[in-house]
């Protein structure tokens, strides 16, 4: 249970908050879309990276990626090494995204190809962010505080609110209200400041993870007793080997593993982290708010280092749970076996979904707990008012304006606005569903269904950048029977069981399937079509760069920028050098 001085945290969290929405609008008066969606193309590149790694950290990282630790290891560490693809976005994919001015990646698409593709990228991506992100971010952090803060309630007549949804509805409103009324400065500021409280609030949960296992009592396999935090990573890694999760807790499986084939995951996380972090609008929003092309690098760059962070953020403290609930740590007079379990078939089994803040709230201080709750609520709010702002942004601009495109400045400023609140309700709505179908797999989950999604949209954008012949019938094929198939994919695990059913292929290695099904429709339908004429080529793929398109390019870069993409690339392959053999 929280006390006053958790309380005290949390609420000079969100005096912080409002402070900094409260700077961002006198500095800045927001007069027409450009303001609301990308904060005036005026911010700097630590804002930048601050906002891609808040946005991108949400809820379901607290929550799913935690549990995926305690349930699987690192199986689900490959989505989280992707460092490496943001450095790629911001030397491939970026250039060309913020030289041609435009406001959201259909956008993009329409000057590379037509119309008809921003429409069916726009469609797609307003289902997927209503479907996916939205709700799997506000289901997460309603279940923190179902764990968190169980006293908090309101009772209504005969009726009792939880602080499930209490805490739901409050964050999302809150986060409404900021996003809607301060655009994306709001929203870029805020996360420079609630990126070092999330950091500050996980990394704490690490260390006295670390700490009550490595004074657990546990022998040691040289026969000394744990009593030192150094002790909890060998408690780790000899508990894992005792109960026999070698290969379960890995970082690599078998070609024949059900949940994470090697082969599959290699491609499936790839083909994954390519759309998210060089294609999607919630990512690339931030980077084309940026002054000028260095600041937008540089900012991509930084984000690709903050990435770093999560394994040992949420998988490790994951990870950590799984070994106190297998020896079964007493903590303040409660066996850890008592504090984090679903009945499964009769028998208590590690309950995935609520490692996290189980953790929070049996092993922290007074104060730190109320850190890692205003950390988790700064997780919360930024990953939904950045959803928010790029739903806004979406229809605004791409469906709303393309319908009527006489619309005043001011009248797409409101227009903004009041999709946030339509997409803010859709979110709720949906919760629901998500409350019944999730449970202990909730990031795995998200990955499966990005899975089905990515593969068409990857493949339209990496062809029509390499591939100076692909057309609108390539582009408009592509991304529609693309997309057909990934769903039909979807209802099949729905009616058969996916993983654990009849799965009708294996989901990552479906997700390798769908990118060649995809590539071979766009060169296919490309090629019965006439091929794209020079407007749609000229500075929008490589083979249409003209001199000065290049010169100013390389102006935007130096030395400072290559060595930085090197340290992050190279501190990837560093973690994947540790870790493949970590355990032997």
């Amino acid at each position: 249970m929280l006390t006053w001085i958790d309380w005290l945290m949390i609420g000079g969290y969100f005096g912080l908050l409002a402070g900094v929405v409260v700077f961002t609008m006198m500095r800045k008066k927001i007069q027409n879309g450009e303001d609301l969606f990308l904060g005036g193309r005026s911010v700097g590149w630590l804002a930048i990276g601050a906002s891609i790694f808040a946005a991108n950290i949400g809820s379901e990282h607290l929550i799913g990626l935690a549990g995926s630790g305690a349930a699987a290891g690192l199986s689900q560490s490959h989505w989280e090494f992707h460092s490496w693809v943001l450095v790629m976005m911001s030397w491939v994919f970026l250039p060309f995204y913020y030289k041609s001015g435009v406001s959201t990646m259909p956008e993009f698409l329409e000057r590379r190809f037509g119309a008809k593709a921003r429409w069916i990228l726009s469609l797609v991506s307003l289902a997927a962010y209503v479907l996916t992100k939205i709700s799997v971010t506000v289901f997460a952090g309603a279940l923190f505080f179902e764990v968190m803060m169980p006293e908090v309630q309101i009772t209504i007549g005969s009726t009792v609110i939880t602080s499930f949804w209490i805490g739901a509805i409050a964050t999302v409103i809150l986060a409404g209200v900021y996003s809607s009324i301060g655009g994306l400065s709001a929203v870029v500021y805020t996360d420079l400041v609630q990126t070092g409280i999330i950091l500050a609030g996980t990394l704490s949960v690490t260390a006295f993870a670390l700490y009550h296992l490595g004074h657990s009592g546990v022998v040691l396999g040289d026969g000394s007793t744990a009593a030192s935090v150094g002790d909890g990573w060998a408690v780790l890694k000899q508990t894992i080997k005792a109960t026999d999760n070698v290969e379960p807790f890995g970082l690599w499986h078998s070609l024949s593993h059900k949940a994470f084939p090697w082969l599959g995951v290699v491609v499936a996380s790839a083909t994954i982290g390519v759309w998210y972090w060089c294609t999607d609008q919630f990512i690339i929003q931030r980077t084309l708010a940026a002054k000028n092309l260095t600041n937008a690098r540089r900012g991509a760059i930084w984000g690709g280092a903050l990435k770093l962070c999560p394994v040992f953020l949420f998988l490790v403290p994951g990870m950590l749970g799984f070994a106190l609930w297998h020896n079964n740590v007493t903590v303040n007079g409660t066996p850890f076996q008592e504090l984090m379990y679903k009945v499964v078939e009769g028998a208590k089994v590690i309950d995935g979904d609520k490692v996290f803040p189980t953790l929070v709230q049996n092993l922290l201080p007074v104060g730190f707990r109320g850190l890692v709750v205003a950390g988790m609520i700064a997780a919360l709010m930024s990953s939904l008012a950045s959803l928010f702002n790029s739903v806004s942004t979406l229809f605004t601009v791409d469906v709303y304006q393309k319908l009527r495109p006489e619309t005043s400045a001011r009248k797409l400023v409101t227009i903004g606005r009041t999709t946030t609140v339509v997409m803010t309700a859709l979110g709720l709505l949906w919760l629901p569903i998500m409350k019944a179908i999730a449970g202990g797999g909730l990031y795995q989950y998200i990955q499966s269904v990005q899975s089905f999604l990515a593969p068409p949209i990857v493949a339209v954008f990496v062809m029509g950048l390499f591939w100076k012949r692909m057309n609108l019938r390539g582009a408009v094929w592509g991304l529609s029977l693309g997309f057909v198939l990934g769903m039909a994919k979807l209802g099949a695990n729905a009616l058969w069981g996916g993983a654990d059913g009849f799965a009708f292929i294996q989901d990552f290695y479906f997700s390798g399937l769908l990118l060649i099904t995809s590539i071979v429709i766009v060169v296919v339908a490309s090629l019965s079509a006439p091929a794209p004429a020079e407007v749609n080529t000229k500075g929008l793929t490589f083979a249409g760069l003209d001199p000065a398109f290049k010169e100013e390019n390389r102006a935007s870069w130096n030395w400072v920028d290559v060595v930085s993409s090197i340290v992050v690339v190279g501190c990837v392959l560093a973690a994947y050098v540790y870790f493949w053999t970590w355990l032997d």
